[in-house]
């Protein structure tokens, strides 16, 4: 970790400003390291512009030229078309499923409920942010995916302790023409048997609203939870962390608060804030919760401790007064229910942390 460029204080190296000097930067130095860290991955440095058709799956609205991709790496343009990089298109998808014990760690098991049987994880390879602080980065090598038809995926959640269905990443928004398809069919399959399976969703939340309408829609018929990872509200210091605007995020948050959530007869709506250390601050929590608030005060938010990882390798994990003042930020911006997810790594239970916060 060095000090800020233009303040001296403590910043992420490949960043190289602090969170409220990142906040005065020119969009071009703020994707610097985005576009450093993309190339050496093969990716698109920026949101291609240049072609002339355009994917219509996320809020990027990427326009890549012949032979390019798109800023998730998952679609490219070949003959004029834009297609996924795989045959089948989106009746394949590309994952690694794997059964996790009920309560599992998801972000949604401190207020769920679900216990006993287990959860299919999907993690889906590719996303459409490019989050420095990426937790999950192994999605970006896409050729470690596996390639997984609607009818084998079916077969995989159909296995006799499967209680829920979880779709997370990297992040759903580029492949969520197949999860819609294959859940749907899941549950065709699943209802004609007797049995419930709950469809989840944790991601970013940029997607297509139309797509994002209908997951969220699967999740109100099965008991599910759609979880939004709302990563800052400033948008300069979202997109220096995230490589891309993340405003289209909030507003398919409150469009699901709004349309989708008064329908429910369980907590369906849920939001993540990941606490980095010198950037997602309590200032931030607090507008992110106060906008969560004016939806409803009853939404359940988590806070979660940063641990170093990938470009952000050099900060440390979330020091206890930052996770303090977050908690007490996102109270008092009028939520009801938060929470502090990962406090393993402050070496506190609940019940400690929650007497420090109060204290």
């Amino acid at each position: 970790m060095l000090g800020c460029k233009d303040c001296g204080s403590e910043a992420a190296e490949l960043l190289g400003r602090c969170g409220r000097c990142v906040t005065r930067s020119e969009e071009g130095e703020l994707l610097r390291p985005h576009v450093i860290t993309r190339r050496s991955l093969g990716l698109p440095a920026r949101i291609p512009r240049g072609g002339t058709a355009t994917c219509r799956l996320c809020a990027n609205s990427c326009v890549p030229r012949e032979g390019e991709r798109g800023y998730c790496g998952l679609r490219a343009v070949r003959g004029g078309r834009l297609s996924y990089i795989w045959d089948g298109g989106a009746d394949v998808g590309l994952l690694h499923a794997y059964y996790d014990p009920l309560p599992t760690n998801c972000c949604a098991s401190w207020f769920c409920g679900a216990e006993g049987g287990a959860n299919l994880a999907v993690f889906f390879y590719g996303c459409n942010f490019d989050c420095l602080f990426c937790q999950n980065a192994q999605h970006k090598h896409v050729e470690e995916g596996e390639l997984v038809p609607v009818r084998e995926f079916v077969e995989r959640a159909l296995a006799p302790r499967v209680r829920c269905v979880c779709f997370f990443g990297g992040s759903p928004e580029p492949q969520l023409p197949f999860a819609i398809r294959a859940s749907r069919a899941l549950l065709r399959r699943a209802e004609a048997s007797g049995r419930v399976i709950r469809i989840c969703w944790e991601w970013n939340g940029a997607g297509n609203p139309r797509l994002v309408r209908q997951a969220a829609e699967l999740s109100l018929a099965t008991r599910g939870i759609v979880k939004f990872d709302l990563k800052a509200w400033d948008d300069k210091l979202a997109l220096a962390l995230c490589g891309v605007p993340t405003r289209p995020a909030f507003d398919n948050f409150a469009m699901v608060a709004e349309e989708v959530l008064p329908r429910a007869d369980h907590p369906l709506l849920t939001a993540t804030t990941l606490l980095v250390p010198g950037y997602v601050d309590e200032e931030e929590v607090g507008r992110i919760a106060g906008f969560i608030a004016s939806l409803s005060s009853d939404i359940p938010y988590s806070l979660l401790v940063f641990y170093p990882a990938y470009c952000m390798s050099d900060l440390p994990v979330t020091p206890r007064e930052q996770a303090v003042r977050c908690y007490r930020a996102a109270r008092e911006a009028g939520l009801d229910r938060v929470h502090v997810g990962n406090l393993h790594l402050l070496g506190l239970s609940e019940e400690a942390f929650l007497a420090l916060a109060r204290g």
